[in-house]
């Protein structure tokens, strides 16, 4: 498939208008959500890699992207609600194979839990199970600890869209596999002009999403465990910064996998938490599951 977008689709949801990126032109649909403060282009890698008779619809979630207009509440409820409108939209009443990765893969989860008969996959992506969230632990403090750094990244300025390469291409995580799917990634999120070129990510979205995501971290477990849909789970060794353990570790991997009877698991070696779906061998992976049976 090609890699470049063949265009926009627009979802009315509550609020206006969600915007998503279609890739290819092919009769069967895979759906996919993003991660925290990403887009619908980090899935260009897996695009590249389906079959012509395949189309990736890859939506900028609420607070992100050509969405980033869109207002609140944000949340997986909300951007369950969502997906669900853009999957009822683009599969024409027919299933689709929904793709979710990091937070993506929480908001595709409570999607397909939620509307289980407009999904005809599930492919989470280095997410989607439930974090163990100390039960006196500050929400507050830990959102500070864990997405602190990404969310004053938001409010940070460039001199220049190269400016803006630069920064992440030097990320830990990114430096040693940089490729153009990155610096496609990259360009889309950048706005602003010369001078004050910035993310197009909404910081407020991002802070409540993260909230949403540690308050409610028990909620996914039925999630996980009434899943009716074939499912799998891909996850990476490595996490946000390229080091070890990866952000799903093989401990809570086992416990949701004999938890959780539709759920199947895959490693997938030599990744870290972006790597995994912005390079053409592990978005390959991905690929085979989203087109399996």
């Amino acid at each position: 498939m090609d890699v470049e977008p063949v265009g926009q689709v627009r979802i009315a949801v509550p609020g206006g208008t969600l915007a998503a990126l279609r890739f290819g032109t092919g009769p069967r649909i895979a759906l996919a959500a993003h991660g925290i403060t990403a887009s619908g282009m980090s899935f260009r890698a897996v695009a590249a890699q389906l079959p012509t008779d395949w189309s990736l619809v890859a939506l900028d979630l609420r607070g992100r992207g050509g969405s980033n207009q869109l207002p609140g509440p944000y949340g997986m409820d909300r951007h369950a609600a969502d997906i669900c409108a853009a999957a009822e939209q683009a599969g024409g009443g027919r299933p689709v194979v929904l793709i979710g990765q990091s937070m993506g893969a929480y908001a595709a989860l409570r999607a397909t839990a939620t509307r289980p008969e407009l999904f005809s996959r599930l492919v989470l992506v280095d997410g989607g199970l439930p974090l163990p969230v100390p039960p006196d632990a500050d929400p507050d403090q830990l959102l500070a600890t864990t997405l602190g750094p990404a969310i004053a990244r938001l409010s940070d300025t460039f001199a220049s869209e190269q400016a803006y390469l630069d920064f992440f291409r030097a990320h830990p995580a990114l430096a040693g596999d940089w490729n153009e799917h990155m610096a496609a990634y990259v360009r889309y999120d950048a706005t602003g002009p010369q001078g004050a070129v910035r993310s197009r990510t909404d910081a407020v979205a991002v802070a409540e999403d993260g909230r949403d995501l540690l308050v409610n971290a028990a909620s996914f477990g039925p999630d996980l465990i009434g899943l009716t849909v074939p499912s799998v789970l891909l996850y990476a060794p490595r996490g946000m910064f390229g080091q070890e353990p990866g952000m799903l570790p093989e401990p809570l991997v086992q416990h949701w996998r004999a938890q959780a009877p539709a759920l199947r698991t895959e490693l997938v070696g030599g990744t870290n938490h972006y790597t995994i779906l912005l390079t053409d061998g592990p978005a390959a992976a991905i690929a085979k599951w989203i087109t399996a049976g």
